[in-house]
C-alpha cells in the first residue's frame, strides 16, 4: 500500500469513528432523557344512582302449635306480598322463601324454663328489582304492615337491603379519560415548575375501580372512584 492510500484510509477511519462517537453520544443523551420521568396520579370520582336492589322483608311469628304457625306465616306472607304490589312493585320480582322454624324445647342447651312459645318462625319475602325508587318509596310505608300485626325484623343481617350499581362498564371510558386528563394536568404543572417539557407516556396503570355508598343514610347513591397512575418522560 502506497503512502497516499494509507493516508486516505486513516482519514476515513478518523471520520468514521467521529461519526460513530456522535451517534453514540446522541443515543446516550436520548437514553438519559428517557430515564428522566415523573409519576403522577389522576383521580375520577362520580356519583350514580343504584340500578338494582335486593330488599328482604323479614318478619317473625311465634306459637305452640306448629301447624297453626305455618298457616299464620303463610297468611302474613301473602299480606306482605299484597302490600308490595300495592306499592307498585312488579309481582314477578317478589319471591316468598320457606320459613325458618326454631323449636326452643329441642335446643341442646338448657335455660328453656318459662318459655311462652315453643316455636318461632322467621319468614322472608324478597324483592329483587331494578325499580330502586319504587322500593325506596315503599320503605316509607312499612308501618302499614305493623298495623296489621306483622312483627317486622329489621335488625337481622339477613334483612339488610342491598343497593347495587351494575353499569360500571358503561361509565368506565369517561372516568378513565377524566383520570388521564387530571394526571396530565398535574404532570404539566410539575414540568413547568421544573423548567422541563412534558414528553410521552412511559407507562400507565388504569387503576382499580371501587364502588361504595355515599354515606350510611343514602346507600342507594353510589360513589364510583378510580385512581390512574401514569409515568411521563421529561425533556429539557
Amino acid at each position: 500500500m502506497n503512502k497516499g492510500a494509507a493516508t486516505i484510509l486513516a482519514v476515513g477511519l478518523v471520520i468514521g469513528l467521529a461519526a460513530l462517537g456522535s451517534l453514540t453520544g446522541n443515543a446516550l443523551l436520548e437514553a438519559k432523557q428517557w430515564e428522566r420521568s415523573i409519576v403522577v396520579k389522576g383521580l375520577s370520582e362520580q356519583e350514580y344512582m343504584a340500578d338494582q336492589v335486593i330488599w328482604p322483608v323479614q318478619f317473625v311469628e311465634a306459637g305452640n302449635d306448629l301447624t297453626a304457625l305455618y298457616a299464620s306465616t303463610a297468611q302474613n306472607s301473602e299480606l306482605v306480598k299484597q302490600f308490595l304490589v300495592q306499592q307498585g312493585i312488579d309481582e314477578e320480582t317478589i319471591s316468598i322463601g320457606l320459613p325458618e322454624i326454631t323449636d326452643k324445647l329441642a335446643q341442646r342447651y338448657g335455660g328453656n324454663e318459662g318459655i311462652k312459645f315453643r316455636y318461632s318462625a322467621t319468614q322472608t319475602v324478597t324483592v329483587f328489582t331494578h325499580e330502586v325508587l319504587k322500593v325506596r318509596e315503599a320503605m316509607k310505608h312499612m308501618s302499614a304492615l305493623l298495623a296489621k300485626g306483622i312483627a317486622l325484623s329489621t335488625e337481622s343481617y339477613q334483612a339488610r337491603t342491598e343497593f347495587m350499581f351494575t353499569r360500571l362498564n358503561d361509565v368506565k371510558p369517561a372516568m378513565i379519560e377524566e383520570a388521564t386528563v387530571n394526571a396530565r394536568e398535574v404532570a404539566e404543572k410539575f414540568a413547568q415548575d421544573s423548567n422541563s417539557t412534558l414528553g410521552k407516556i412511559k407507562r400507565a396503570n388504569q387503576g382499580q375501580f371501587s364502588i361504595f355508598d355515599r354515606d350510611s343514610q343514602h346507600p342507594h347513591i353510589k360513589k364510583v372512584r378510580v385512581v390512574s397512575t401514569i409515568e411521563y418522560t421529561l425533556v429539557d
